[in-house]
């Protein structure tokens, strides 16, 4: 992997995933983040019904770096117009999860994670045969 890829690998072992499980295909990396970032909205959920504030904040941060680092790794250039509008999707979804640690908003944690498994399910529909091969530089 080059460049953004590595930098999203790196983040992604730090926090929780094995390098095993990655392997070297960036197409199944960002998958696992869009995965795991879906898994911590349901713990803040989970957090918020037991009144567990600092999990929820915990859990919140998570899909907040998740998604950062998602963002950071759209590539602009060959990317166009799905980069920048995943990009704003992207920040739409960290306001509306500062949001939901704020007021303990269960809504706002249930919409970002319908966006998210809505771009979930959009990249993982991409055929085998159009996404990007493992050491070919960042994901769009």
């Amino acid at each position: 992997m080059h460049g953004a890829s590595r930098h999203v690998a790196d983040f992604y072992r730090k926090t929780g995933v094995t390098s095993a499980a990655m392997g070297d295909d960036p197409h199944r990396l960002i998958s696992l983040m869009l995965e795991g970032a879906c898994k911590r909205i349901r713990l803040a959920r989970a957090c918020i019904e037991r009144r567990d504030i600092p999990g929820k904040g915990k859990a919140i941060a998570d899909a907040c770096a998740i998604i950062s680092h998602l963002n950071g790794s759209l590539d602009h250039q060959k990317g166009g117009d799905i980069a920048t509008h995943l990009s704003a999707l992207y920040d739409y979804a960290m306001r509306r999860l500062t949001d939901a640690n704020l007021h303990s908003d269960t809504a706002a944690l249930d919409e970002v994670s319908g966006l998210l498994e809505d771009i979930s399910s959009a990249w993982n529909a991409i055929p085998q045969d159009s996404r990007q091969k493992p050491g070919v530089g960042a994901p769009a």
